[in-house]
């Protein structure tokens, strides 16, 4: 089943995901109608690269905010799929909790409204693995699959945000549309998600660059998680949008969640930002800076710092104790149940994720380590 003649929108198109899930689209379904890329602002590149596409697709650029109801009406008009990428990541506590809720949890109910009234047949929503831990207790998974229970406690508002927003999409699946047809939706939990253009790996560089080349040990080595490569998750989000589209897999898939991970070698996420630039001559601390005990009652320490100064300054501290958890527990899971129900294969191995995530950290460092400098005079 392919995805010829269908009209998409991609939702936080110009961020680290969606940009690749639509690139993998025009790669990929070269008789798709049209791709609506939606995101608040798009990037310098990304705009390039979107309008400068040659080929049959039709590739539209739409800016606007997901808490428009308006906007989000327009932008759905004669959609038949919706890939919902769109969110904010907030692990430290800087985003404040409406604006976290705002587009999150309400943006996400408003295009969902959208959808309905647009007559849109298939949506699909980017979840984490966030949305059932690690809890607060900080209970480890080993192979967890869909099935696994887990006492989930997490009250981290970007945990929360994210949970409530899959709820919503899994409760929307099944509603009659206007035309007679049937809403279906589904969510894709995912690992971590590493590769060119992340973040979060050139936050961990930045500070390796000004620890003379040495990562910081943030997480146990025995904390084994199971990353996943950008270019596999975008893929599985393309495997499950054609799953709906077959009546005999969309049975099985319509109104579920699925965890998607890949090949990626088990390990923690300190060994990952090793792992991915120890041929460029990087190392790693061998020891966490203090026993995680001692560690999680002084993120407690800076987080009732942050209280207290609350009413005179904003005072974010570098860590809290729901990210000392996430970074020291095992926390692992199967892609078996998407394999079964649409047929989800990793598209990249790990040796080609980790050259191409190498090349790309090798790139930035030149142009990292002058910023650094500049900023320190």
């Amino acid at each position: 089943m392919s995805l010829a003649g269908v009209s998409c929108l991609v939702t936080g198109a110009s961020g680290f995901l969606g940009q690749r899930i639509v690139h993998l689209l025009l790669e990929e379904e070269k008789e798709l109608a049209e791709i609506r890329t939606l995101d608040i602002a798009f990037s310098d590149e990304a705009h390039r690269n979107f309008t400068n596409f040659k080929g049959q697709t039709v590739v539209k650029i739409l800016e606007g905010d997901i808490r428009d109801a308006t906007f989000l009406n327009s932008a759905c008009e004669g959609v038949s799929l919706v890939i919902h990428t769109a969110s904010i990541i907030d692990t430290l506590g800087l985003v404040e909790k409406q604006l976290l809720w705002e587009v999150n949890v309400t943006g996400t109910q408003l295009l969902l409204d959208a959808c309905v009234r647009s007559n849109v047949q298939h949506f699909i929503y980017t979840s984490t693995i966030e949305v059932i831990g690690p809890n607060c207790r900080g209970d480890p998974i080993c192979n967890g699959d869909e099935d696994t229970a887990y006492h989930s406690t997490s009250g981290f508002p970007y945990a929360q945000s994210k949970r409530l927003a899959e709820t919503s999409v899994l409760k929307a699946n099944g509603q009659a549309l206007k035309d007679g047809g049937i809403f279906l939706t589904c969510a894709l939990r995912s690992m971590y998600i590493f590769g060119e253009g992340c973040r979060f790996l050139q936050t961990h560089l930045d500070k390796s660059l000004l620890n003379k080349n040495v990562y910081l040990r943030i997480s146990r080595k025995d904390a084994l998680v199971n990353p996943v490569y950008v270019g596999n998750i975008a893929w599985a989000h393309i495997q499950v949008a054609k799953a709906l589209r077959n009546p005999e897999r969309a049975k099985h898939v319509k109104g579920h969640f699925y965890y998607i991970s890949d090949d990626t070698p088990h390990m923690s996420y300190a060994d990952l930002n090793y792992e991915l630039t120890k041929e460029l001559g990087f190392g790693i601390e061998p020891h966490p800076p203090m026993p995680l005990m001692m560690l999680y009652y002084f993120a407690l320490l800076l987080e009732v710092v942050s209280f207290l100064l609350r009413p005179f300054v904003k005072y974010i501290p570098s860590t809290n104790r729901h990210l000392v958890i996430l970074l020291n527990t095992q926390f692992t899971f199967s892609y078996r149940k998407a394999w079964r129900d649409f047929g989800y294969m990793p598209r990249y191995k790990w040796k080609e994720a980790k050259q191409r995530t190498s090349q790309w950290i090798a790139s930035l460092i030149p142009q990292r380590r002058a910023y650094l400098k500049h900023k320190a005079v």
